[in-house]
């Protein structure tokens, strides 16, 4: 995640960026080390419940697009937190990419900057208050 961050640094600088906690601090380190200027949040670490409160913030519509570069050969102790992550932005339409070639894409992409691009949220009936 570091090294993608930092490759994308440019781009990724324009941006909030809210992070769990020990990825935040180690792209922190990293941007420092290149001059890079960057308005990092970090949440808990994961496992302390910062996949919970980034959740919470897809919820209240305060992530527009979340880049979680999942390690699928190495079990996580918060896998539930993650699973709850994935389909909080799968339910509130936040694009999420979970790997390297997802992230290059959805940040690279046209729609990423176009002020007058709105997708259509998912209509959920039955359970819409």
């Amino acid at each position: 995640m570091v090294e993608w961050a930092t490759f994308n640094a440019e781009t990724l600088s324009e941006h909030t960026l809210i992070c769990t906690g020990t990825t935040g601090s180690l792209i922190q380190q990293a941007f420092d080390k290149s001059g890079i200027k960057a308005e990092i949040v970090c949440m808990h670490s994961g496992p302390f419940g910062g996949d919970a409160e980034i959740a919470a913030k897809v919820v209240r519509k305060e992530i527009n697009l979340a880049i979680f570069l999942i390690d699928d050969l190495n079990s996580q102790p918060h896998e539930a937190d993650i699973q709850m992550l994935l389909r909080q932005c799968r339910i509130h339409n936040v694009p999420i990419a979970c790997n390297r070639y997802s992230a290059d894409l959805m940040i690279t992409s046209s729609l990423w900057d176009d002020d007058n691009y709105a997708p259509s949220m998912p209509q959920y009936i039955e359970f819409a208050r």
